[in-house]
């Protein structure tokens, strides 16, 4: 399990440190990934296109014969949190992943829920219209996207809602490593 964080901070997040968590106790193989701007120095993340550029040869880099990756068995799982889950979403393709773990999946901008054509909902469609699994742990009031918003463009039982918003408060941990089990139980039979 690969995962990536958000644009808003770094690899400490609520939600990210209790699925690592988990995954390290239930005996996954587990890496997280930090994004090449906060690595460059800036504060600010790239385009799209410039953060999957530097995800997928990491990702590649780490699977082959050498990396840290290279002996692991079963199946690679990539994710992350709000950033991470698109870019996880957008790459999951040509990585080969057997599934995707979203973490407050940013579905649109605040204030921009009935804007269609600011959705990014076509992000989640490459992950199933592929036939990968996905789940996404969602903040029953996040402004980038409810739990609720989220489920209309998931299969039914891929989003697990939590209490929160956007930022996954620490009284959430719990729920959130419960979600991140019930997803990954499936995966390594």
């Amino acid at each position: 399990m690969l995962l990536g964080h958000g644009a808003g901070g770094g690899l400490r997040s609520v939600d990210l440190t209790a699925a690592v968590s988990l995954l390290d106790a239930e005996g996954w193989a587990t890496g997280l990934v930090e994004q090449p701007w906060l690595v460059a120095g800036r504060r600010v993340a790239g385009p799209p296109p410039t953060l999957d550029a530097a995800w997928v040869p990491l990702v590649q880099a780490l699977r082959a014969r050498g990396g840290a990756l290279a002996t692991v068995r079963g199946p690679l799982v990539v994710g992350g949190r709000s950033a991470g889950a698109r870019v996880a979403c957008r790459t999951a393709e040509v990585l080969g992943a057997a599934a995707v773990l979203c973490l407050s999946f940013p579905l649109h901008l605040p204030g921009y829920a009935d804007r269609p054509d600011k959705s990014r909902a076509p992000e989640l469609r490459l992950v199933t219209d592929a036939g990968r699994p996905i789940a996404a742990v969602q903040g029953e009031t996040d402004a980038f996207g409810t739990a609720a918003e989220l489920a209309a463009y998931l299969p039914e039982g891929a989003v697990y809602p939590v209490t929160g918003t956007h930022s996954i408060p620490r009284g959430s941990a719990a729920a959130v490593a419960a979600a991140v089990l019930h997803f990954t139980a499936p995966l390594r039979d």
